[in-house]
């Protein structure tokens, strides 16, 4: 029986969910307070005197385990929007020409609606309710909740408590992303720096395929440092991570003819340990990265059974 079905969250989890649901035949329109596909997955365009620049600023690269996975990833393969990443291993891969492409392929596909923020949901005689601002958005069977763990118990937390304590007991890592373009090639090499004083991972985009040749860097802080520099200016934290930067290249680094500083206080899931929830007598569902691991694969895997749950 087809179903009206409410979406929030268009990230991988909630994208994933609504091709299914789709498939299925049930009727979906997913919202996202974001102004376009991203979550952690996001880029980002820096102006720059050497031409604009996108820099993946979120998951650098996904891998592949899950035979559905598998199957998605060979489709989007052949239609030109993710392709290997050979420097950082042979099961590598990346969004093309920037990381958020797969997810901008499958919203295009879909009722999306950007810049809405879901405030709250409310159960009414004819269905679900949500409430973005003053706007009201109703009538729904199904409400899939597919957003950080940190966001989720103020949505369910009336209807399905259980769903709301486990979301509290998932707190997510935070990450600082500093995002640097310099006019001259740095001598790292195009090897992922990972793991090196406060720096959990440095990529030059220049290695992936579909980035064109412009030495612009991303470069994640380790969520131990990220915590304890949370609410550092962003200024500071820019200088302390290309500074740590510079220790990997063995020389003083350039001064960047762009930077920025980009601060994740839900930059890593936790894990929960299942793929998806679903509480049938409300109607409510949740997906996410959050439920079984911190990993692209893990978000479209939780948003497709849960959609195969709801039939």
């Amino acid at each position: 029986m087809s179903m009206r079905v409410a979406i929030i969250g268009a990230g991988m989890a909630g994208l994933s969910c609504a091709e299914r649901l789709v498939a299925g035949g049930h009727q979906v329109t997913l919202f996202d307070k974001g102004r376009g596909p991203g979550g952690r997955m996001a880029t980002r365009r820096l102006d720059t005197p050497l031409g604009q620049v996108t820099c993946d600023m979120g998951a650098q690269y996904f891998t592949l385990r899950d035979p559905d996975f598998a199957a998605r990833v060979a489709h989007w393969e052949a239609t030109g929007v993710v392709a290997r990443w050979p420097a950082m291993g042979d099961d590598a891969w990346v969004g093309t020409p920037a990381m958020n492409a797969p997810l901008r392929a499958m919203a295009d596909a879909g009722d999306v609606r950007w810049g809405t923020r879901i405030d709250a949901i409310a159960w009414r005689v004819d269905g679900w309710d949500l409430q973005a601002g003053d706007a009201v958005h109703g009538g729904f069977e199904a409400v899939v909740i597919a957003v950080p763990a940190e966001q989720v118990p103020a949505l369910v937390e009336p209807w399905v408590p259980a769903f709301a304590a486990q979301a509290r007991a998932t707190p997510s890592l935070p990450c600082w992303t500093v995002l640097a373009v310099f006019d001259a090639v740095l001598p790292i090499g195009d090897a992922p720096v990972r793991r090196a004083g406060i720096i959990d991972f440095a990529a030059r985009g220049a290695s992936k395929p579909g980035r064109g040749e412009v030495e612009a860097w991303t470069v994640h802080a380790t969520a131990d440092w990220s915590a304890v520099h949370l609410e550092d200016e962003a200024g500071e934290v820019q200088a302390a991570v290309l500074a740590a930067l510079g220790e990997v290249a063995g020389v003083a680094l350039p001064a960047p003819v762009v930077a920025t500083a980009h601060r994740w206080r839900f930059a890593r899931s936790g894990a929960v340990g299942c793929e998806a929830l679903w509480d049938r007598a409300t109607g409510i569902g949740v997906c996410g990265d959050w439920l079984s691991g911190p990993r692209v694969e893990s978000a479209w895997v939780s948003g497709r059974r849960l959609a195969e749950v709801l039939g």
